[in-house]
């Protein structure tokens, strides 16, 4: 039986102070142009915490807004609000900065992440509101540390300092004097990773209802790595954010695959139950710190705010079919193979043309499509222009050219077929998942019957391979066939009835 989707989250974390101090675009520019023009202005463009919860692809990605209502917005979207925003959605949460550092700090294992003191006193009631956050959680944040000791830690650059209103709070230590895998700035990064996820379990934990201890596996797609000198990339962030979350009965391991790697993910998650290997799979990606304010020169040089200023997260839920949520289908799966080649139009038919051929299905039977859902709020003032806007013309080429539409349907298709882009662009997070949750519940209302989620990746920007990447996979309404199981009470009541048949049946024998 197929795999289904059992539930999801989708988080941010607003984190300008992480973006300010430790994002590569301006950790880069400290470097070439230390007196240039941008760092001088770059403060002047940093949102408040209320503009970032009533900036409409930010309600989207929560889920208390839908891409349909979105596509109803006039572009651009920064200077439009939605009015009564909540930090608190149908999928997630935008989460303040100085709760995410407690957060990132009840994350640490080796004693790296030291907070000072009062803002510890200040902030911990904080984060104890929040509905996600357990006690287990709560009791990971220590008291703090005196300023001075911080400080020094920065001082002697053994650390990486981290700042909340341009103030100096706490600093991430390196965990090794000389392996640069264990330095202060890898040791950041890996650690708010690792909260950003534990912050999306926890609340796909709340969105299904499934409960911590039945998530047997969790697999982890993001795009940062952690290891030592001996094993750069080894692993584990999987089993790392499952700890902290509680999931007490789970192992996992790490998928890597640049910005294809969660659907790479989603396809192993939805093989491995279907295997019947394990009962209930979360698959997770946290947030890059490098990516934030990427095209934050733009940005600023534009006069906008920058706009790349959260730690995204997702977590999805895959387990057994119930015989009513929305079914992954892993007869329909795309692949960019090694002989596909880099070609645009290649690309999209080894990913869309492809599996649908061999389904005996055309575009016309997919109700959407989800490729890369960047938000076209940052990328086009950086030159990228609209990316779902160019991957959905893409598709619309092939499928007149594949004979499956005619020309003057092209308008049309991105019309029906389409989303709005509302994902930041943190890499993995944009590449097709943020649909998921809204497919899932489109397909359970009875909205629509399959949606394509489509990942891609540059697996050049490693240096190993010139090569580009990319997967897809269906979802798609249940056929309304269960796993079969049977619960133990069901067994009790078949072995007591197939009893008494028995007995029954002895009985009218003898007479």
């Amino acid at each position: 039986m197929n795999s289904i989707i059992k539930g999801v989250g989708y988080c941010l974390n607003y984190t300008p102070g992480l973006m300010l101090q430790h994002g590569s675009t301006i950790a880069t520019e400290r470097v070439v142009n230390p007196d240039g023009d941008f760092l001088k202005e770059m403060g002047k463009h940093v949102r408040s915490f209320e503009d970032c919860v009533t900036y409409w692809p930010n309600q989207v990605y929560i889920g208390n807004k839908t891409p349909e209502e979105l596509k109803g917005v006039e572009f651009p979207y920064y200077d439009k609000k939605v009015e009564g925003a909540s930090r608190y959605g149908k999928f997630g949460e935008i989460m303040p900065e100085a709760e995410f550092l407690l957060l990132a700090q009840a994350c640490d294992c080796f004693e790296v992440v030291y907070m000072e003191k009062g803002f510890v006193a200040q902030h911990k009631p904080e984060l104890a509101k929040d509905p996600v956050i357990t006690e287990e959680i709560l009791n990971r944040v220590t008291e703090g540390a005196e300023l001075s000791e911080i400080q020094g830690f920065v001082d002697r650059h053994e650390a990486e300092p981290l700042f909340y209103e341009g103030k100096l709070i706490g600093c991430v230590k390196r965990a090794h004097d000389i392996d640069v895998n264990l330095s202060a700035e890898v040791m950041l990064e890996n650690i708010m990773n690792k909260a950003s996820s534990v912050l999306a379990i926890l609340h796909s934990l709340k969105h299904s209802g499934v409960n911590a201890n039945e998530i047997e596996y969790v697999i982890d797609c993001s795009e940062e790595a952690c290891g030592d000198v001996n094993q750069r990339g080894g692993g584990n962030f999987a089993k790392a954010a499952a700890e902290i979350a509680g999931l007490m009965n789970a192992t996992g391991s790490d998928a890597r695959g640049f910005c294809a790697g969660p659907s790479h993910a989603m396809i192993e998650a939805a093989a491995l139950v279907k295997a019947g290997a394990y009962h209930t799979v979360a698959v997770i990606g946290g947030g890059c710190v490098p990516k934030l304010a990427m095209n934050g020169k733009d940005h600023v040089k534009k006069e906008l705010p920058m706009l790349e200023d959260c730690l995204a997260s997702f977590c999805i839920i895959v387990s057994e079919n119930d015989g009513k949520s929305a079914e992954i289908n892993l007869d329909i799966i795309g692949r960019h193979t090694v002989g596909t080649g880099a070609a645009p139009q290649n690309v999209i038919g080894s990913l869309v043309a492809d599996p649908l051929e061999r389904a005996g299905l055309t575009v016309k039977d997919i109700d959407k499509f989800s490729p890369e859902m960047q938000n076209a709020d940052i990328t086009k003032p950086a030159g990228a222009g609209d990316v779902p806007m160019a991957n959905y013309k893409m598709i619309a080429a092939l499928a007149v050219k594949k004979g499956w539409l005619e020309k003057a349907d092209l308008a049309n298709f991105t019309e029906e077929k389409g989303l709005v882009g509302y994902a930041p662009t943190q890499g993995h997070i944009p590449s097709g998942v943020p649909f998921v949750g809204f497919a899932k519940e489109d397909i359970e209302a009875g909205k629509m019957n399959k949606a394509m989620i489509i990942g891609k990746g540059s697996l050049f920007l490693g240096r190993m391979t010139n090569l580009f990447d990319g997967v897809s996979f269906i979802i798609q309404k249940n056929t309304g066939k269960g796993t079969g199981a049977v619960s133990e009470e069901e067994v009790r009541s078949m072995i007591a009835k197939s009893m008494k048949d028995f007995a029954a049946s002895i009985l009218g024998n003898q007479e």
